[in-house]
This record gives C-alpha cells, sequence and structure tokens, in this order.
C-alpha cells in the first residue's frame, strides 16, 4: 500500500523505519515544523525528518495540517495514513482523505491511558506493565477502534526514555503487522469498553517541580516518567537542580520538614525528606552546568544541611 506517515520524534522514526523496510511504500511524510534547540538555540531537524532525508522521500511540515494540509495530502492519492506520535489533532476531513482511513501507534494498552502522555503517565502510577495498541483514527481524543495489541513488563529502572524505545520496537512490530492485515482484508477491527477508559494530560511546566510533601514512590515515579524530558527538578537556595535519579534512602528524620536537606556529603550523597522518609538523589544537573553523581557535585560543592528545598 501507499502510506502517508506522521511523526516527529524518536518514537516516530522508529516506526517509519520498519514501514520503510516492509513491501509498503512511503510516498510522503508529514511531521511537526522544526524547532529551535540546545544551548545555541539552533533550528534542529527532527528524527522523522532526518529519515525521511536519508530515504529521499518528501517531507512536509504544515504549521496547522487542518488548515494547509488537506488539499496537498489529497493530491498525492496514498492509500492509507500512519501516524505515530506525530504532535496535532486531525480533522474529520483529514481522516476522510484516504480510502483505508488513518491507523495509529498509540503507547499504552488502550482505552487505558488514551491522551497526550500515555508513557509518562503509565510510570507516574507505578504501573508494572504497559504496550502499544494500534487503533484506527477518529475525531475524538483516541477512541477509535483497535486493530492489534501487545503488552510488555515495566522494568524496576526504565524511565521515560528507555520506556519509549521499548514500546516504539513494539509499535514498528504492529503497524506493519496491521499494514499486512489491512492489505489482505484478515484485519479485526474491536471497539473499546468506554466504561474502562482513563486520560492524560498534556505535561505542564509546573507538573515537573519535585514536591517533597509527596510521597518516596510517587517522586521516584515522577522523576522516572520525566528522565530524560522534560527532567523533574527543585530548588535549593536559588540553584535549580534537575534531578535524574533518585531512590528510596534509609536514612529519615521524623522532626524534619519535607524538603529539608538531611545529609549533603560525598559519601552518603544528598538526602532529602520528604512524606514518607527520605529520598537519595543520585543524579542531578545544577543550572549551567553538567550532568553528574549527587556525590560527584558534592565533592566539590557545599550544600547546608537544613536547607528546605523549594524555599
Amino acid at each position: 500500500m501507499k502510506v502517508i506517515f506522521l511523526g516527529t520524534p524518536e518514537f516516530g522514526a522508529i516506526c517509519l523505519n520498519a514501514i520503510l523496510q516492509s513491501k509498503h511504500e512511503v510516498v510522503a511524510v508529514v511531521c511537526q515544523p522544526d524547532k529551535l534547540a540546545g544551548r545555541g538555540n539552533k533550528l534542529t531537524v527532527s528524527p522523522v525528518k532526518a529519515l525521511a532525508n536519508k530515504f529521499n522521500i518528501p517531507v512536509y511540515q504544515f504549521q496547522k495540517i487542518r488548515i494547509d494540509g488537506v488539499d496537498t495530502l489529497k493530491s498525492i492519492k496514498a492509500d492509507i495514513m500512519v501516524t505515530a506520535a506525530y504532535g496535532q489533532i486531525l480533522s474529520q476531513e483529514i481522516i476522510d482523505i484516504c480510502p483505508h482511513k488513518i491507523i495509529n501507534v498509540h503507547g499504552s494498552l488502550l482505552p487505558k491511558y488514551r491522551g497526550a502522555a500515555p508513557i509518562q503517565y503509565a510510570l507516574l502510577n507505578g504501573e508494572q506493565s504497559t504496550g502499544v495498541t494500534i487503533m484506527k483514527t477518529e475525531a475524538g481524543i483516541d477512541t477509535g477502534d483497535m486493530l492489534l495489541k501487545k503488552e510488555i513488563k515495566i522494568d524496576e529502572f526504565d524511565n521515560y526514555g528507555t520506556l519509549s524505545q521499548k514500546l516504539a520496537q513494539v509499535g514498528a512490530e504492529l503497524v506493519v503487522k496491521a499494514l499486512d492485515k489491512i492489505e489482505d482484508k484478515s484485519i479485526t477491527y474491536t471497539p473499546q469498553k468506554e466504561e474502562d477508559a482513563t486520560f492524560t494530560k498534556m505535561i505542564k511546566k509546573e507538573d515537573e517541580i519535585l514536591n517533597f510533601n509527596d510521597s518516596m514512590k510517587n517522586l521516584i515515579n515522577k522523576v522516572r516518567a520525566f528522565n530524560p524530558s522534560p527532567v523533574a527538578h527543585f530548588t535549593l537556595k536559588d540553584i535549580k537542580f534537575k534531578v535524574y535519579q533518585l531512590k528510596e534512602s534509609q536514612i529519615n528524620n521524623n522532626l524534619a520538614k519535607c524538603g529539608e536537606v538531611l545529609v549533603a556529603n560525598s559519601k552518603q550523597g544528598l538526602i532529602i525528606k520528604c512524606k514518607d522518609g527520605a529520598v537519595e538523589v543520585v543524579e542531578l544537573q545544577p543550572e549551567s552546568s553538567k550532568r553528574m553523581f549527587a556525590k560527584n557535585y558534592l565533592n566539590g560543592k557545599k550544600i547546608e544541611v537544613g536547607v528546605v528545598a523549594n524555599d
């Protein structure tokens, strides 16, 4: 089949690559406009665009696909569209362009975790497993019929980056299988059970702050869910520290305030009081510095015991 692929980040690129290696033909790629990123504020090409360029596939980057993309996509005359972490909402007019409509690679076991951040929310909620669903795109948010599903285990040390990679590989396998089955008319469409649906919200800036009034488990899960992006953080004495790994600490002081630094030295590390105990900051990145282990940071810098985070 002739496929128009819509995606932007690495998750999408892994799925796109699988389709490129299959019998199906990718005739066009659509991704989000290039963005300024990094310290040099340079225009950055997304992983999906970079892969499409490598294979000399036409790339379209609509500011608003519902307004700018309709005529162009109609003119391509593809059989089907595939979306995988594209990043824009599609109108019914877009959905209806191709004879086989649109299928989407969604990073959860639908109807659980519909919405924009299914992988992060699975980690935030401490799930033991998740998976990928190939679904038919409808105008509603992830409400379409399901074509294929596969469950995977979430490992204890998985974070957003590692889990996304695992799910992308599963999605790549499933989307090719789905395209094959659609082409040979052997696919089965299964409606979602609305009563089992749960929803995720867009991650906002305020969600990234580590609130030490929370439990050890929730704090550790937030760090996992936001690593490597957007990265959870806290402040101490007006210095912002991004946090890449937290773990439970056996050291505690029931008289201390939540957020209070209990230990800060290069041997024991950085330990902060929370709601039901204390957590050790294992890996961090101080403002205007590089990512490092907290013990290495404390080998050259001093943090006072007793100061309170986010004060």
